[in-house]
């Protein structure tokens, strides 16, 4: 029986592989319309597999056998080379072909999830080079993408659309809590009787849409043309949201990095929990009373940024400020504060009666 004789590729210069690609940057790779994409669907539509990996020098280090191509990235092009059993390489852009049937000998000692060998040597490979490889399934007909440590299985565009929409329903349902929320938030902060139990209401509603936003993000990114609407329909409801959520932290005096790293270590059941929120944020229990500073209520008025920000450094609370004398706001912005006691006596009385101001 003969033996196998591995052969070096041809050398070609490949520039030091960077650090492992987010899921947000493998899924752009291969939205809906790529011709990456097209061409992986078109194997997969064949009934023939593939392994493909972008070039890098630590890539190279494992592959042997095959023969160069070095032409341009076509999807038909790549549908061709999968007729053969090696994995393809490509450029790490992505625009042209280097190698075809490509024997991949990666360390067998690093561990495996998967139990076909074309789908181990595409993970172990993934590990091996911190990269991203795809697999494509000759026998299941799906498309798996391993980057680094992680993997992730691309999804049919009937099954994306359908998860989207409905998570955005979700979404909008979400954003009119939220309205609500900040409608009651206006009376407390006017009346000032806001406890520390509104406030992390507020700010946990804002987490749960963030947290529902980045997953629609996802798919939507999968999509690629077929998620436009998707991604007009997503911003629309999500306006204003991180406004509202800057105005709040420093209405409480909260450190953004602090707030934006405790939140993001949280699921969403973890979000729930309103009591551990309040004891991290402000250390103080939920029914403990608290005053706005005034920015997000003083922002809904004409008044400009210098002046907002010379009421709060002589008044230091948006209570103190509503009930401040004329002449004593009048020495502080001049002019001004005839228009603005008008302005907020009247989104005073708006906010009293309910109305979204």
């Amino acid at each position: 029986m003969s033996e196998k004789i591995l052969i070096n590729l041809p050398e070609i210069k490949v520039e030091e592989s960077k650090p492992s690609m987010t899921k947000v940057d493998v899924l752009k790779k291969l939205s809906s319309g790529t011709e990456l994409r097209e061409g992986i669907n078109d194997i997969v539509k064949g009934g023939m597999g593939a392994i493909i990996v972008a070039a890098s020098p630590k890539v190279m280090q494992i592959a042997k056998g095959g023969f160069k191509v070095n032409c341009k990235f076509t999807s038909k092009r790549l549908t061709e080379l999968a007729k053969m059993d090696g994995a393809i390489i490509l450029s790490e852009d992505f625009r042209k072909i280097l190698f075809a049937n490509v024997y991949l000998v990666p360390d067998s000692s690093l561990t495996s999830s998967e139990t076909g060998i074309r789908h181990q040597v595409a993970e172990r490979t993934a590990k091996q080079i911190n990269g991203m490889v795809i697999a494509a399934s000759q026998r299941k007909r799906d498309i798996t993408i391993y980057y680094g440590n992680h993997k992730y299985s691309l999804q049919h565009t009937e099954t994306l659309l359908r998860r989207a929409t409905e998570t955005l329903q979700i979404l909008e349902k979400q954003r009119e809590v939220f309205d609500e929320l900040l409608v009651n938030m206006n009376v407390l902060e006017i009346t000032n009787l806001v406890s520390v139990g509104d406030v992390c209401r507020v700010l946990h509603r804002i987490e749960i849409m963030r947290k529902m936003t980045n997953i629609i993000n996802e798919n939507i990114i999968e999509l690629g043309k077929d998620g436009i609407i998707l991604r007009m329909r997503m911003r629309e409801i999500t306006r204003g949201i991180e406004k509202e959520e800057d105005m709040v932290i420093k209405d409480y005096k909260l450190k953004q990095n602090r707030l934006r790293n405790f939140f993001d270590d949280l699921n969403f059941e973890e979000i729930l929990d309103l009591e551990t929120i309040a004891k991290y944020l402000f250390k103080e229990a939920l029914d403990k009373e608290i005053s706005p500073r005034g920015y997000r209520i003083l922002s809904k008025t004409s008044l400009p940024k210098p002046d907002v920000d010379k009421l709060l450094v002589n008044f230091s609370s948006l209570d103190k400020i509503l009930n401040a004398e004329d002449s004593s706001i009048a020495k502080i912005i001049g002019d001004r504060s005839k228009t603005f006691k008008k302005e907020i006596n009247q989104l005073r009385e708006q906010i009293l009666v309910g109305k979204k101001v």
